[in-house]
């Protein structure tokens, strides 16, 4: 299966400039990509073969999504959420994906059913094989997968964002490595909406959420020193 399959939300048109806002957010998703990490113009474009307008494009278009920060005079830097901005992120996610769950569960089809295993046994493989970073973008899948299912076009371009944020919130302040991959409540996700259990979904889904949220420690932060290039460079022989 694609191993990257979120719905994207940015107002741009097909090219380069949309795959670079892409790549980049699969690898803040991943936990490639770190908060304060610098993203100068020049090294977005020679780092994906374009040129800086194009790469400022990108940028622009990642700074309106919440992903980048750019500040005048300094450029452009992977955003940092503040302790609020975390706990905003996850109350809002509480708010909203319990009542996609209920809503999915309601609207769940075999195919579908079949779409969500297909997540969870992607992610599955990709912890077994130490691939952290791939299980943890496959993990923001799945919460959008469930929200395609529900067939709420304005409530997926939303959680798509706070996905994304709350991957920056986790990479700076989680304590638990498997932070973002809780398999067992996927598992038992999955269970409630192959029984059309719409409460349970709603339930379920609001303790996953509010567990992810407690994996926070909001009075630590931690950060990379890696760059752009280190991280789009292709892995040495």
């Amino acid at each position: 299966m694609d191993q990257t399959p979120i719905n994207r939300a940015y107002s741009l048109p097909p090219g380069r400039a949309l795959e670079i806002c892409e790549q980049i957010e699969d690898a803040i998703l991943g936990h490639r990509v770190r908060p304060g990490m610098k993203l100068p113009e020049d090294e977005v474009g020679e780092t994906f073969g374009v040129s800086r307008t194009v790469a400022r494009t990108a940028l622009q278009a990642l700074a309106h999504g919440g992903l980048v920060t750019i500040e005048r005079n300094r450029g452009a830097f992977v955003s940092t959420p503040s302790v609020r901005e975390a706990q905003e992120v996850f109350e809002a996610r509480t708010l909203v994906e319990p009542r996609i769950a209920r809503l999915a569960a309601k609207a769940m089809s075999d195919e579908a059913l079949a779409r969500l295993q297909e997540h969870i046994d992607a992610e599955h493989d990709a912890l077994e094989k130490g691939e952290m970073g791939l299980a943890l973008s496959l993990s923001g899948a799945f919460h959008l997968a469930i929200a395609e299912i529900a067939s709420q076009n304005i409530l997926t371009q939303i959680l798509h964002s706070l996905i994304s944020r709350s991957s920056l919130a986790i990479a700076l302040y989680g304590q638990r490595a498997d932070a973002a991959c809780e398999s067992h409540s996927h598992h038992a996700l999955l269970t409630a909406f192959e029984h059309k259990d719409e409460e349970s979904a709603e339930q379920i889904m609001k303790s996953h959420i509010v567990d992810l949220h407690s994996g926070l420690n909001l009075s630590e932060r931690k950060t990379s020193e890696r760059s752009l290039s280190d991280v789009f460079s292709p892995p040495s022989k």
